[in-house]
């Protein structure tokens, strides 16, 4: 039996499509929620990780972190999964992970024109068509992020990436679960040795490319006759040596004939390929009102391999809280607007799993007493060694992830 994957805007009546589609075809329906909890299981990451890589919005950390790109890759493998069965209705944005180099996929979107769907959302949400048309524009800039991610299209609603473009301003959902049911019996998209075959690389790729990520290694994979190509778009140093750390993973995580490693032509300013550390000190939060100072002193935190963002204000810092999730933040005193003591004093009521260093060049004895009473890991004053700076934040980082692993095992 062929697979069904569906893709659809925000208020276009899926839900109603998709009852009568698995009542005309009798296909499992397989949906983001069921992906994400299999991918969960697989990689041990949190909900809230995997789901965060539907959002435009990328982690300010994620250059130090590869969360999004991680996340991406579990759950690629768990939609390769499921595709093993026959008869699968796949609905979601994870039905773009589906290589399109499988044939027997009949891939459907289901899209209705603006006016439609502002009036559905609006009804839906009990809001004014200004409103509601605001809500679609953001859910489809996550859309349209996804898809520009996955396919390097701008276009999520772009005929070329499905068999069958769905209006549902015309089509009620019964036509439109019919008409489906009609393109299924299209030869193009039976089932064949060939297909089969297609879709059994298409898991072992995906289970190579999370052994290479639990490795550190975020490269491309694909199976071509039998053999795991692997593809690099850096400069490679030492490539003998990193094919053959390459090779040694692949062979653990699958059997395939042999390993290519292929590097792509790239820019000559491109940074050199290199193996992420994932033990790396990398969710750091510099807050500091002197630009130059905190900007030059991320990069030097950098050379020593602490990866580290920036806030210029109190309010900004306490503004990106709300969406991120920092382990450490090194904290001025004397700020503009909200100053370094009351950020402390939130940040320690609101997130006391955070450990704050204290770093100021105006600080007295009762400043520095009060910031160790209000729950900060240390105080220090400028200027500061660097080597001292970035002993302290290891050892305030090192003190907040114990105190995680602790909570974690009295949670499970």
């Amino acid at each position: 039996m062929s697979v069904v994957s569906v893709f659809s805007g925000a208020f276009c009546r899926a839900d109603e499509f998709i009852d009568h589609l698995r009542g005309e075809t009798g296909y499992r329906l397989i949906d983001d929620e069921m992906i994400v909890t299999r991918a969960r299981e697989l990689s041990a990451l949190p909900e809230e990780t995997l789901k965060r890589v539907f959002s435009a919005r990328t982690s300010v950390f994620n250059p130090f972190t590869r969360e999004r790109e991680r996340a991406q890759i579990w759950l690629k493998l768990a939609v390769a999964e499921y595709f093993q069965e026959a008869g699968l209705l796949l609905h979601g944005v994870t039905s773009h992970l589906i290589p399109v180099s499988i044939p027997h996929v009949l891939r459907v979107c289901l899209i209705a024109d603006a006016a439609h769907r502002i009036a559905a959302a609006a009804a839906q949400l009990g809001i004014e068509a200004a409103k509601a048309a605001e809500r679609i524009q953001e859910l489809d800039h996550d859309r349209a992020a996804w898809v520009q991610a996955v396919h390097s299209a701008s276009d999520p609603w772009d005929a070329t990436l499905y068999d069958i473009l769905l209006p549902a301003h015309k089509l009620e959902p019964p036509a439109a679960a019919a008409l489906v049911r009609r393109h299924l019996a299209a030869k193009a998209v039976q089932v064949s040795n060939r297909t089969r075959r297609a879709a059994g690389d298409f898991l072992t790729a995906a289970r190579i490319q999370a052994a290479l990520a639990a490795e550190g290694h975020f490269i491309g994979v694909s199976v071509e006759a039998d053999a795991a190509v692997l593809t690099i778009d850096r400069p490679v140093l030492m490539q003998e040596r990193l094919e053959e750390e390459l090779t040694a993973i692949v062979r653990g995580a699958a059997e395939v004939a042999r390993v290519e490693v292929r590097v792509k032509p790239a820019a000559k300013a491109a940074a050199a390929y290199s193996r992420h550390d994932a033990t790396r000190m990398s969710r750091v939060l510099l807050v500091d009102d002197e630009r130059e100072f905190v900007q030059t002193l991320s990069e030097r935190l950098g050379m020593r391999d602490i990866g580290s963002a920036t806030a210029f204000d109190g309010e900004s810092a306490l503004e990106l809280l709300r969406e991120e999730e920092p382990e450490v933040m090194l904290l001025d005193l004397r700020m503009p607007g909200i100053d370094g003591m009351e950020v402390l004093k939130r940040v320690k009521a609101d997130h006391p799993e955070i450990e704050v260093v204290i770093l100021t060049g105006h600080g007295t004895d009762v400043d520095r007493k009060k910031c160790m009473e209000l729950g900060a890991f240390a105080y220090l004053e400028k200027p500061v060694d660097i080597d001292v700076l970035s002993e302290t934040l290891k050892k305030a980082n090192e003190k907040m992830r114990a105190n995680r692993r602790r909570q974690t095992g009295k949670e499970a």
